[in-house]
């Protein structure tokens, strides 16, 4: 079975290889060489956490009020976007990618990294990897762990092949009684399974940036401001037909925020051919000045990573990607935090449990398409006093929702013991 596996994913990465190349060559080609496990030597005594992109980056900094301050840490990604904000959140770490699940990089990875433990945020559990930890004697756990329904009925149809990404875990910090059901449908001992609620309510205060924020007001000249946070493919002449429908730049400053750094200079060239008068961030310098000059912008496309969270809080109204499109949402807690008015489409099935509570809460306002869209835009304008009831809310969702930290601390000292450090 081990052969076969390493023989499928080899054959599988050789072709998918020219692909990869095409379409993000530049981010394949900077990172090859640690993917193939050439990193920095860095001794027995460094925590591993484990985070795909940014989302999970984010978990991991909520981890950091837990860990023991004096402890190096190596903290692996899978995505570019992902390496990026974690070399900024975790700025004295050994920052890297996870290797290819190649055999021969995952041994060279491990014999020049010799963790004393492996946190997993969320998941992405990776058998050769897992097996090479567990014969190195390397405690594993995964924190924040979730199973959605669709991943789920997936799951099940490979139960009997699961073991080998499944039983090298020592134990599963996961968000609700769901995932734990979940887990122990597919053959986990409830044992090894702790229900420790959603660490993503206990997201950090982001950065103030008020060079930024008062450049963006300068901008503005004295209109509300929109902000479209983590949109997607397709997502973006959606919400400039919202943004039209309500008068455009005339009445307001939309700030636009796509979700993969690859698209920032496809989405600018598309608002160029669409008319609108735009200003990329990377543009745009503390003092607020348009490069382009009068008149001010329709919309500021927000080119840069580790911002948006920011940023939101100057949104008269915020938008959340991934929601009029069918991939799934993004997380709004980011947004709601700072209680602003949020809006979000149908698609929430990868933060469902967070949307149900949005729902229940009155602490959103769902649209099905860019007219409901620009309805709620134009009646929150009009109406601030009702957009700011409907991000009070919000906020309390977030407030009412912690103390999952405190859980996932005690999880961690339970299960990891000694390799968590004193």
């Amino acid at each position: 079975m081990w052969l076969l596996y390493q023989t499928l994913l080899a054959v599988l990465t050789l072709l998918a290889g020219p692909w990869l190349l095409i379409r993000r060559g530049r981010h394949y080609l900077t990172s090859l060489s640690a993917r193939l496990g050439n990193v920095p030597v860095a001794g027995d005594s460094v925590l591993w956490i484990h985070a795909v992109s940014v989302g999970e980056v984010n978990v991991a900094t909520s981890l950091l009020p837990i860990l023991p301050p004096d402890r190096r840490l190596l903290v692996t990604t899978v995505t570019p976007s992902g390496q990026d904000n974690a070399r900024d959140r975790f700025p004295d770490a050994l920052v890297t990618y996870l290797p290819f699940e190649l055999s021969f990089a995952v041994r060279r990875f491990f014999e020049k990294l010799t963790p004393s433990a492996l946190i997993l945020c969320e998941g992405d559990l990776w058998p050769l990897v897992l097996r090479d930890a567990r014969r190195r004697g390397i405690p594993v756990v995964v924190v924040n762990g979730r199973i959605g329904e669709r991943s789920f009925r997936r799951m099940k149809l490979l139960r009997r092949f699961l073991s080998p990404i499944l039983q090298p875990v020592d134990g599963f910090a996961v968000q609700t009684r769901d995932d734990s059901r979940r887990l122990q449908e597919l053959g986990v001992e409830p044992s090894r399974i702790t229900v420790t609620g959603n660490l993503k309510f206990e997201i950090a205060a982001p950065t103030d940036l008020p060079r930024l924020e008062a450049a963006i007001a300068r901008l503005a000249r004295g209109r509300p401001v929109l902000v479209a946070g983590s949109t997607m493919q397709g997502e973006e002449d959606l919400l400039l037909a919202a943004f039209s429908q309500i008068g455009g730049g005339e009445r307001a400053l939309l700030i636009l925020a796509p979700r993969h750094p690859e698209r920032w200079p496809r989405v600018a060239a598309w608002l160029k051919r669409q008319g609108a008068i735009a200003i990329l961030r990377s543009e745009l310098d503390d003092n607020g000045s348009n490069p382009s000059g009068d008149p001010p912008p329709d919309v500021l496309l927000l080119d840069s990573l580790g911002e948006l969270a920011s940023v939101y809080r100057l949104g008269q109204a915020v938008f959340i990607g991934g929601t009029l499109v069918p991939t799934g949402g993004h997380n709004p807690l980011e947004a709601a935090r700072h209680g602003v008015p949020i809006a979000a489409g149908p698609s929430m099935h990868n933060f469902r449990e967070i949307a149900d509570r949005f729902d229940a809460d009155h602490a959103w306002e769902r649209v099905a398409d860019s007219r409901e869209l620009g309805a709620i835009w134009d009646r929150w304008l009009d109406d601030p006093a009702a957009a700011q009831a409907v991000g009070t809310r919000g906020r309390r969702v977030v407030e009412s929702n912690r103390g999952a930290l405190a859980k996932t601390r005690a999880f961690l000292q339970e299960r990891l013991g000694g390799a968590l450090g004193p």
